[in-house]
């Protein structure tokens, strides 16, 4: 897969960026237990985490850029922070485009719903038209693979299946900006290099991507730059090569 295309000016900027969740201390397994608790009087502790500390750097139109680090050191949440899907705690995020978060595919499905249904109510979360979404649909289908089973619900679905269908939705109208969380992986290996070819489609096409992979081979091979994030901080950003060698060196 070729690199992207030089730099055209920033397209997405993170500033001072802190994230904190909330952990509590003693489980509550349900709405009823936590609203038994409140009418007893007995609180429900909870500890604080920091998941990102601080976060600063900005990435240019048509970049490829990565985020690594150890697992748990905070890049799913700050790609879901580009993305839009969570707020940051302080802080702020600025990305002037349109957005195609492959994160967790499927996770806006319908289950109750088949395969077709879940083309067009996906197609509207991404912020596609209904025409839009009509125009594409053969393209979407012919490109998953599931013409025999798009009229069956998609809790009939395997795992794999599910991704084929999230990949082939987010990927067919090429975005300003692309999120990639470790799928890179999709189905068998016909299937994942089909994924690759679009991938490099989408890149050389201009679109600026923002990935998480732990594979070092598909960051050097895909991405300029990189942002290394460990316990939440940011440890360095800038070229990809020098990242992973610090990185790696650790």
């Amino acid at each position: 897969m070729k690199q992207a295309k030089g730099p055209m000016g920033k397209i997405v900027e993170v500033k001072n960026v802190s994230m904190r969740f909330n952990l509590a201390r003693e489980r509550v397994d349900n709405l009823k237990e936590y609203i038994v608790r409140k009418l007893k009087f007995q609180s429900v502790s909870f500890d604080e985490f920091w998941a990102l500390k601080n976060i600063s750097f900005s990435i240019n139109q048509g970049e490829s850029f990565a985020l690594i680090g150890t697992n748990g050191s905070g890049k799913s949440t700050m790609l879901k922070i580009i993305s839009g899907i969570l707020e940051p705690t302080t802080g702020a995020v600025s990305a002037n485009g349109s957005i195609a978060p492959l994160i967790e595919l499927g996770a806006g499905f319908d289950y109750q719903l088949t395969g077709r249904e879940n083309i067009f109510l996906n197609g509207a979360v991404l912020g596609h038209s209904k025409k839009t979404m009509q125009e594409k649909y053969d393209e979407i289908v012919d490109f998953s693979e599931l013409a025999e089973f798009i009229d069956v619900p998609v809790k009939n679905y395997s795992s794999g299946m599910i991704a084929r269908l999230g990949f082939s939705i987010a990927t067919m109208v090429k975005p300003d900006i692309l999120i990639v969380d470790e799928i890179l992986a999709v189905g068998d290996r016909a299937f994942q290099e089909k994924c690759n070819k679009r991938m490099e489609e989408i890149i050389n096409g201009g679109t600026t991507i923002v990935m998480v992979s732990h594979s070092a081979a598909d960051i050097k091979r895909i991405c300029r730059k990189a942002a290394w994030i460990e316990k939440g901080e940011l440890r360095f950003a800038g070229d990809v090569t020098e990242a992973l060698e610090m990185y790696t060196s650790v």
